[in-house]
């Protein structure tokens, strides 16, 4: 168990941590550090399809934004770049299909797993457990790091070292420059959420139901919480708290200076897991859930504020950008919802389930669908 005062000084360095990280680039899942899902490029309710792009069989993972391009992946073994403008292909990345490497590589591999950029560098997990990083400029890969089961689990990137979970329940931390590990951290359970990071450490919930503190350094386990339930839910971070949704049908506030439980929530009538992601904003959590509802969360006290129904369950995490929130449901639609009421001001209707969470930069909100298209929608041209 970590001691209060160093704690309390991991806490007092989040906010130069989350300070470094501006700009209007989306360049991991859920955009910082923090896991906010707070985009800096504000969109406005009504928007437009600016273009689309077929990736192969499904999308799965949430884009990444960054220099004007996205990156994307799609579960038949593809890695994209593309203009975030006009959608025009850079270039393509498929695993296994040079000479070299013919046969080595199965087809089907990219899935939950989101791209992460920095520097010259993507990286991305794969259903066979296998962690890349590619070139932006060439599309090339320049490692593979492999682990013992499939990566759903995002990777994140901190100083020197690229974090990842995997079902082979292991935590890594891999050396960016060699692909090699750096250490691992044996868990309970198959590591299927992505971490934040907050003065010095990575917070990693988990399917064993455990919320660990990991030292990003050498990855020892400085604190642990036990959630109750098996969570896949990434956390998000803001002022010391952790907020996230576990398989038991709560959303949870962990108060990691003080070492303990600040709020629990569960709806009154309607008891489903939430598996996506919560954004968090001044002063509230807005998390969506396989109950088909979307809810706002007072910060301070967990108490609702506004829900909003869809047609069907939510599994992608919901963005908010300015005044508003965006969330992709099963039935299809992304909703734009206003922030302060929870009314929905209008919908997008993409032809096919949306499993993974949009991405906001650049002027685009851009999400995949289950038949394997990648929209950019944004603001009416005059």
């Amino acid at each position: 168990m970590i001691s209060r005062s160093l704690l309390t000084l991991l806490v007092l360095s989040l906010g130069a941590e989350s300070a470094a990280q501006n700009g209007s680039d989306w360049p991991q899942f859920r955009r910082d550090a923090a896991l906010s899902g707070i985009s800096a490029s504000p969109l406005g309710d009504e928007l437009e399809l600016k273009w689309s792009a077929p990736l192969g069989f499904s999308v799965e993972s949430s884009p990444a934004i960054v220099g004007g391009f996205v990156y994307a992946t799609s579960l038949p073994g593809v890695l994209v770049k593309l203009d975030v403008q006009d959608g025009a292909e850079a270039w393509r990345y498929r695993p296994g299909t040079t000479e070299a490497e013919a046969g080595e590589f199965e087809e089907d591999r990219f899935g939950e797993s989101s791209p992460a950029v920095a520097g010259d560098t993507v990286y991305v997990g794969d259903l066979l457990g296998v962690l890349h990083a590619v070139d932006t400029d060439s599309g090339k890969p320049r490692w593979r790091f492999p682990t013992g089961a499939e990566i759903k689990s995002s990777p994140v990137v901190a100083g020197e070292l690229v974090l990842i979970g995997s079902y082979d329940e292991h935590f890594y931390g891999v050396d960016r420059a060699t692909g090699k590990a750096r250490w691992s951290l044996l868990t309970e359970g198959p590591v299927h959420a992505t971490p934040g990071r907050a003065g010095g450490l990575a917070w990693v919930t988990g399917c064993d139901a455990v919320l660990r503190g990991v030292r990003i350094t050498d990855g020892t386990e400085m604190l642990r919480f036990d959630s109750g339930a098996y969570t896949a839910a990434s956390p998000a971070i803001a002022e010391g708290t952790l907020y996230y949704g576990t398989f038991n049908n709560e959303v949870l506030a962990v108060d990691v200076d003080a070492g303990k439980l600040s709020w629990r929530y569960e709806h009154p009538e309607r008891h489903f897991p939430f598996y996506a992601s919560a954004a968090i904003t001044d002063d509230l959590v807005i998390v969506a859930g396989r109950d088909k509802l979307v809810h706002a969360l007072d910060r301070q006290t967990g108490e609702a504020r506004w829900t909003f129904r869809a047609r069907a369950r939510f599994d992608a995490s919901p963005a908010v950008a300015g005044d508003r929130v965006y969330a992709g449901n099963a039935d299809g639609r992304l909703y734009v919802l206003d922030l302060a009421t929870g009314e929905k001001l209008s919908e997008f209707h993409a032809g096919a389930a949306i499993m993974g969470s949009p991405a906001v930069a650049n002027g685009r909100i851009v999400f995949g669908t289950q038949d394997g298209t990648l929209f950019a929608l944004g603001p009416p041209t005059d």
